[in-house]
């Protein structure tokens, strides 16, 4: 983005901005031309069951009220953030993505429809009958597979089960918690006219897809004019034996000809989504036997947990791609003119229940950081909180930190965040 002088700062409201996501997006270029307001909390976006709405109304209320240009309107976040971005854009006059593409990316159903036009490379999948007292798995999709409402945050609700009793206890627990976002999305589906296909599939609606295997890897990019331009992938490493990311690696460890079937599929489904003017973020799984790729989602915006990772390797955190594209913009990305070879997104779990005992300090962290060149650390919960009351966890484990790591290598990545997590101490008063 080209320098402004401050009398012609562009002013951006972020919806949900955060403490953690500030820093890079103020490492974007130009930013010193771009004044960051702003628009509802975290709280209100994500706790408890949201009010589409409300959440509409208060923010109308808070850019009405503004003297000043409202130049764009952005966020990171997935529903509502992602849906609240293309209403609030259409009234303000800003740049986005239509809200029928963003919902056909979100809703796992009707994306799981979309994408079986363009490509044979997504599992079996239908969905599951909630209502039905004796639930049974889709004709032709086979164990071991996975069970998800067709929206959720961060995995929330989504199970692997491998037989019927499993099957039934995901549906049981599925079908208690699917209100939460599935009921505030209805709001969302009733804005737009929907094809025969999605007709009384409503947001409630289970998805069932046969389990896949590999490494799993992301692609982000962006559309602008039609064109789709994808500007990395990066490798999602998981615990050993489970579905929960232990880090997320930049750049992909993958050979030359997956990297391009990766970029082949994307742009073929983004097109077939009509997705334009807003960044995307594309997984996959590749099974390096069988040479096997299939697409596990599809969102509609660029990853937060990404940012730092393209700034230590390629000089930009990918928050520019979606500020310029907002503003008109450039959004071309640099390439590996960054201070490191290759980068990562560490998450230290844990596995069980408990009450946290001593959590390191703001100047504890500050040395952390001071002490290890190429690291950030955001440590997720308080002193005495439990682990089970945090919000946005999987269904398997806890988050108890977010290592960033910028090195020369995997052994160095790793030694930095074997050194943080040490110097973290993070104690534990009880567990079951």
């Amino acid at each position: 983005m080209p320098d402004k002088t401050q009398n012609e700062a562009k002013n951006i409201f972020v919806i949900g901005l955060d403490e953690a996501n500030l820093p890079t997006l103020q490492a974007v270029p130009g930013a010193k031309a771009l004044i960051f307001h702003p628009l509802l909390s975290i709280d209100e976006l994500q706790g408890g069951e949201v009010s589409v709405p409300e959440l509409i109304d208060r923010a109308r209320g808070v850019l009405d009220a503004f003297d000043g240009s409202i130049d764009a309107i952005v966020g990171y976040w997935d529903f509502p953030v992602s849906t609240l971005i293309p209403i609030l854009s259409e009234r303000y006059g800003t740049r986005s993505t239509s809200l029928e593409s963003v919902v056909k990316c979100e809703h796992k159903y009707w994306s799981r429809l979309e994408q079986e036009k363009v490509t044979d490379r997504i599992p079996r999948f239908g969905k599951v009958d909630l209502e039905s007292d004796d639930p049974r798995p889709p004709e032709g999709v086979r164990f071991p597979m996975w069970l998800k409402p067709a929206l959720s945050y961060s995995s929330e609700l989504a199970f692997g089960v491998e037989d019927m009793d499993q099957f039934r206890a995901a549906v049981a627990e599925i079908r208690e918690g699917i209100s939460r976002v599935g009921r505030p999305f209805e709001y969302i589906l009733d804005r737009i006219d929907l094809p025969p296909e999605m007709e009384g599939v409503g947001g409630q609606v289970c998805l069932a897809e046969e389990a896949i295997s590999g490494i799993q890897v992301a692609v982000e990019g962006y559309v602008k004019q039609g064109e789709v331009t994808i500007y990395g992938a990066l490798d999602s490493i998981n615990y050993p034996d489970t579905s929960s990311f232990l880090r997320h690696q930049y750049p992909s460890t993958l050979p030359l000809q997956v990297i391009e079937q990766l970029h082949d599929v994307t742009e073929r489904v983004m097109r077939q989504i009509g997705f334009d003017s807003a960044t995307f973020s594309v997984e996959y799984f590749y099974d390096p036997q069988t040479q096997e790729l299939n697409l596990l989602e599809i969102n509609p915006r660029h990853s937060q947990s990404h940012a730092e990772l393209f700034q230590y390797v390629d000089g930009v955190p990918n928050h520019h791609c979606m500020l310029s594209l907002a503003l008109g913009d450039d959004p071309h990305m640099p390439h590996r003119e960054g201070p490191y070879a290759m980068a990562a997104k560490w998450y230290y779990r844990w596995f069980t229940d408990g009450v946290v005992g001593r959590v390191p300090s703001p100047e504890d962290i500050a040395r952390i950081e001071r002490e290890t060149d190429g690291v950030r650390v955001d440590v997720t919960p308080e002193g005495g909180q439990r682990l089970s009351e945090l919000s946005q966890q999987d269904s398997y484990s806890y988050e108890l930190a977010h290592i960033f790591t910028g090195g020369s290598s995997e052994k160095d990545l790793r030694a930095k965040y074997d050194h943080c997590v040490a110097a973290l101490d993070l104690t534990f008063d009880e567990s079951p």
